[in-house]
């Protein structure tokens, strides 16, 4: 039983969830190609970009990682130890299917389901832009919590927090400056690396951020 509910983790968890992982049920290649198409790069070179020296024997956890495509993406340059939880359990199901030693379970990012520090990454892909602001500093906290040294985020940005219609609805999508969100949340925690990416249809950025906690180093 998840500890935590609202109205966001109900659209979801339920038929909405479910719609948007049929939506976004691509192969790799489809998935660099959307980014390609969108950004004029592929998600694979920036995750290059971003962990390519990393050692591929740490212990990685997604917090939203649907199908798990982007966690795929991290099994194929070479990770070994490669974690997701996902609220969805239509889209959990569907990764056991889409994926071969990836350990995804059903879990919420209100309550991460693992001991402080277990990770040695933990990471969001387009998963912070769906929590509504209130609640914002709740999973940063958990997040956070469950690393040892460092956080990364693909997410989009604004300068400040702004509400955008999603399919429809309100109260399903917002985006801000999250890199900034957590340096404000965590004093011991400095910006690595950043990487802004504009879109190229139109003037939308989103942003990619590598955080690692002082005294880590």
């Amino acid at each position: 039983m998840l500890k935590a509910m609202t109205s966001q983790l109900r659209h979801w968890q339920g038929k909405f969830g479910k719609e948007y992982t049929d939506r976004n049920a691509l192969t790799l290649e489809d998935m660099d190609k959307r980014y390609q198409g969108h950004y004029g790069v592929m998600r694979t070179e920036l995750n290059e970009t971003f962990l390519g020296d990393f050692e591929r024997s740490i212990r990685i956890l997604e917090v939203g990682s649907n199908i798990g495509n982007q966690l795929l993406l991290l099994q194929k340059m070479g990770f070994e130890n490669l974690y997701g939880i996902e609220i969805n359990n239509y889209a959990v199901q569907r990764s056991k299917a889409n994926t071969c030693d990836i350990n995804i379970i059903q879990g919420s990012a209100f309550d991460i389901p693992f001991k402080d520090g277990f990770f040695d990454l933990v990471f969001t892909s387009g998963t912070l832009i769906h929590i509504v602001p209130s609640d914002i500093q709740k999973v940063l906290m958990e997040i956070h919590r469950c690393t040892n040294e460092y956080i990364w985020g693909f997410e989009y940005y604004a300068d400040t927090y702004t509400e955008v219609k999603y399919r429809g609805h309100d109260e399903l999508l917002w985006k801000t400056d999250f890199g900034r969100l957590y340096l404000d949340s965590f004093d011991g925690l400095k910006l690595v690396k950043e990487k802004r990416v504009k879109y190229l249809e139109d003037d939308n950025v989103d942003t990619m951020f590598l955080m690692r906690k002082r005294g880590t180093e």
